[in-house]
């Protein structure tokens, strides 16, 4: 049997997604485990013993590119890896993997701030959400208008997925 590969990232407690994982593959406390290979991933279950799919696998593997001060768009991650915008959302709303799967990364097409954890704009809910994704955001040099749309597109980054 190959050496299991543990890809892991020191996060803040309160970031850290509990999920169950192979007993072989144990991971320090604070660490988020990722699985990396289709055996190991066959294998996962999330926190509520859900499998995670092959589109979810794809959105996840392509938000992790984005750099730290950029950001893509709902629309741009379903070009590269298939579905829809909203499928992509869907994944990335029951993300097991935050921030290591840096989620908060992807906005809406307009370069509206967009949904974080289910809730889309700070009139939505609670709004707390939007506060989290846009301090997020802003401790990463990423900055929005009062009206929550993205200052400047210089920002927005595109993956060359033709090669």
């Amino acid at each position: 049997m190959p050496a299991i590969r543990k890809d892991t990232f020191a996060l803040p407690s309160e970031f850290v997604k509990h999920a169950t994982r192979p007993e072989s593959a144990s991971a320090l406390p604070d660490t988020t485990y990722y699985p990396t290979t289709n055996a190991l991933r066959a294998q996962f279950r999330t926190q509520t013993g859900k499998r995670v799919t092959p589109h979810q696998w794809a959105v996840y593997d392509f938000t992790r590119t984005i750099p730290p001060g950029k950001v893509a768009t709902y629309k741009d991650v379903c070009q590269a890896v298939g579905g829809s915008p909203r499928s992509v959302g869907g994944a990335l709303r029951t993300n097991s993997f935050a921030p290591f799967v840096p989620c908060h990364r992807v906005i809406a097409s307009s370069l509206f701030i967009g949904g974080f954890l289910g809730e889309w704009g700070k009139e939505h809910r609670t709004g707390t959400q939007y506060n989290r994704k846009l301090e997020l955001l802003l401790t990463e040099g990423v900055a929005f208008t009062a009206e929550g749309y993205l200052k400047g597109t210089d920002l927005l980054w595109r993956k060359d997925i033709s090669t």
